[in-house]
């Protein structure tokens, strides 16, 4: 076989996690990522910023050329370098160098600190680590099954939210803190959500009574779209086990025991496990 070229070796680590390489740069990519965070939250901080502000701001420089770095290698090795630029981590990847170079030109400002913590969204990259790429796709099968009745489910929350803050618009009244049937709706979802700010509240026994009732319909909001995605997460999982034992293409972990991978994986996409031929079950 030809030798690969530099760019195809670098292409390799950086943007396949099938690998050894590939998967230690994104552990350590990882790392750097939440040590970026971690240096924008405490440099908030203005007694932490006052006592060690020069030693955060030359790690933040650190981490920015590290980013720099890392981005312009991802666009020259790319295989469609357009795509990636455009794509949901290209952006995102762009973003987390941008702040550093835009503090030269219009100084610190808060909104620059929001744009650095950005860079935790580049903890998506996660899900594209071998032993996690099985377990994201069943959860967005599961939520792609449950769409409907997360939806039906939803649109009864809204009606109820509707009702409820209609009827505490008129029991209530301006007089009492419910001066619009919006406010009165922002009320209905701070108890049904069962935060309960306590910025408005009913003073009237059928307002309270009201209010009742919502707080006990609260319980089953919390509850019932956690039920239903659990439910077809768990028959996804039998519908994939099921699938591979029938196809005659299952592996089973020596390491955790899970079954259902498919006759070429090379890791289980549970603990990440190498798998060898002489797992078939």
């Amino acid at each position: 076989m030809p030798a690969m070229s530099w760019r195809e070796q670098v292409g390799s680590i950086i943007f396949e996690t099938d690998t050894p390489a590939g998967r230690a740069f994104d552990i350590v990519l990882l790392v750097a990522i939440v040590t970026s965070v971690v240096v924008v939250l405490l440099e908030s901080v203005p007694d932490i910023r006052a006592d060690y502000g020069r030693p955060l701001l030359l790690t933040e420089w650190m981490f920015t050329g590290l980013f720099t770095v890392e981005y312009v290698l991802r666009v020259l090795t790319a295989r469609d370098r357009r795509r990636y630029v455009t794509s949901f981590y290209g952006v995102i990847d762009l973003l987390a160098v941008l702040p550093g170079y835009l503090l030269l030109l219009v100084g610190a400002t808060p909104y620059l600190v929001v744009f650095r913590a950005m860079r935790l969204l580049r903890m998506f990259r996660v899900l594209k680590l071998t032993r996690y790429v099985g377990e994201a796709s069943m959860l967005g099968e599961a939520l792609s099954a449950s769409r409907y009745k997360i939806i039906v489910f939803l649109t009864f929350v809204v009606t109820s939210v509707l009702v409820v803050g209609s009827l505490m618009y008129l029991i209530e009244g301006p007089a009492r803190g419910f001066d619009s049937i919006p406010t009165s709706m922002y009320w209905a979802v701070v108890t049904l959500t069962t935060v309960g700010y306590g910025d408005i509240i009913p003073h009237t026994p059928l307002g309270r009574f009201l209010a009742s009732c919502l707080m006990i319909l609260g319980y089953g909001v919390i509850a019932v779209p956690t039920g239903i995605v659990t439910t077809e997460m768990a028959r996804v999982g039998m519908r994939h086990d099921a699938a591979a034992r029938e196809a005659g293409q299952a592996l089973a972990c020596a390491q955790c025991g899970l079954v259902g991978h498919d006759i070429e994986a090379a890791y289980c996409r549970r603990c990440g496990a190498v798998l060898t031929p002489d797992d078939a079950t």
